[in-house]
């Protein structure tokens, strides 16, 4: 079996695919301090209590943290017997090349995203991803990343706030009911709402302005289904885009060995 580690700057996503679907699926804080064997003793207390059976043999990681990258390769040295396939390291190939200026280094889960993406949706994408930051790509019509944009996620940016101005409180993001607050919190999570729906339907305007043909918009990240409420940008939300996109990979490398 497969495992599929999706590591981000918050959280780091774990999951175990049997060939045609995802068995199970668990999140932990992302921590460069966690040893390989503090994964494997949650791993497999998780395992355990959940009744998974999982015989790992194969596994792939997509990091936008660096430093975990060694700990959860000794993970799978040493207790499932196997080198991971790294997003973004040489030995590991793409379908499609990105096409980005000389030198740059694209983001593993853009990558990834882009791949999954192509694969559900076809060429001609800008796929959003709500992480700790909002993240914008372009996908071409053969499916290479030809670019993007990031902008501050939500979080940070209430987080930000919070921070710069004693007054006000930490929040919740939501929906609100009405544009206009009549208290700081209402007003506070109007604007983090409105302001980043306007901030996602500019910046796929002006995309859309740079790109030669139409493009469809696909929503990913744990706050993607809570800002297509407020919009109808949106042609599809994928929860699994970047877990679907570590399949595919993986399977593509098995194929061109």
């Amino acid at each position: 079996m497969l495992l599929a580690i999706d590591c981000g700057n918050t959280n780091t996503v774990f999951s175990v695919w049997d060939g045609t679907r995802f068995t199970a699926t668990w999140r932990i804080a992302t921590d460069h301090k966690r040893t390989a064997d503090e994964y494997f003793v949650w791993l497999s207390s998780l395992m355990m209590l959940t009744k998974t059976e999982a015989r790992i043999t194969e596994v792939i990681i997509s990091s936008t943290v660096p430093r975990v990258v060694f700990n959860l390769r000794v993970l799978c040295n040493r207790y499932f017997d196997c080198r991971p396939l790294v997003v973004g390291k040489p030995d590991c190939r793409l379908p499609v090349a990105p096409r980005v200026d000389q030198g740059t280094t694209v983001g593993p889960d853009r990558l990834v995203n882009t791949v999954a993406g192509h694969d559900r949706h076809g060429g001609d994408l800008i796929v959003v991803d709500f992480g700790t930051a909002t993240t914008f790509d372009v996908v071409d019509e053969d499916g290479a990343y030809v670019g993007g944009v990031i902008a501050p996620g939500v979080n940070l940016s209430l987080e930000a706030l919070h921070m710069a101005a004693a007054a006000l409180p930490h929040i919740d993001v939501a929906k609100p009911a009405r544009a206009i607050g009549t208290n700081t919190v209402a007003c506070m999570q109007s604007g983090v709402y409105w302001g980043y729906v306007g901030l996602i339907e500019g910046i796929v305007r002006e995309v859309r302005r740079e790109r030669p043909r139409p493009s469809k918009v696909i929503g990913t990240g744990g706050l993607a289904g809570l800002f297509a409420q407020g919009t109808d940008i949106f042609h599809s939300i994928e929860d699994d885009l970047t877990m679907h996109g570590l399949v595919l990979i993986n399977d593509f490398n098995k194929e061109t060995a």
